[in-house]
């Protein structure tokens, strides 16, 4: 049996990920990039570093909760980092990670098909609502 290195080990172990079975590692990212509020922190962080309290802001509707488990959560898997500074009080800022900047054209993307064919949506839902509701 020929020996492997470990790059032929993690390409082949690539090619067995299949996003459609449950257990997949792929479909768990997936999972996690498709959340709002990943989208909208990640995008947010292309400007540059922030403050927790400025992500806060600036993400309308976001909950301390969800804003700091959803951040956790990408830290977690190596797309943004946080760096805390001491002082009074402590300054706490997230950045995108060169692997979280990878991200950044296919979200960007979708972030602006979804603004540009918003009017399309709206009158489809329209369309579908008025055939769908019973009289």
């Amino acid at each position: 049996m020929p020996t492997r290195t470990a790059a032929e080990l993690r390409e082949e172990a690539a090619r067995e990920y299949d996003a459609f079975l449950a257990t997949c590692p792929a479909r768990q990212l997936l999972d996690r990039i498709s959340d709002k509020w990943v989208t909208l922190i990640l995008t947010a962080l292309a400007d540059g570093p922030q403050r927790y309290s400025d992500l806060s802001r600036r993400i309308a509707g976001v909950s301390q909760k969800m804003l700091t488990q959803t951040l956790r959560s990408l830290e977690r898997d190596g797309l943004l980092t946080r760096s805390v500074t001491p002082s009074v009080p402590v300054r706490v800022d997230y950045e995108l990670t060169p692997l979280g900047g990878t991200l950044m054209p296919l979200i960007a993307s979708i972030k602006t098909w979804a603004e540009t064919h918003m009017p399309e949506v709206h009158e489809a839902r329209t369309c579908y609502d008025n055939v769908s509701t019973p009289a």
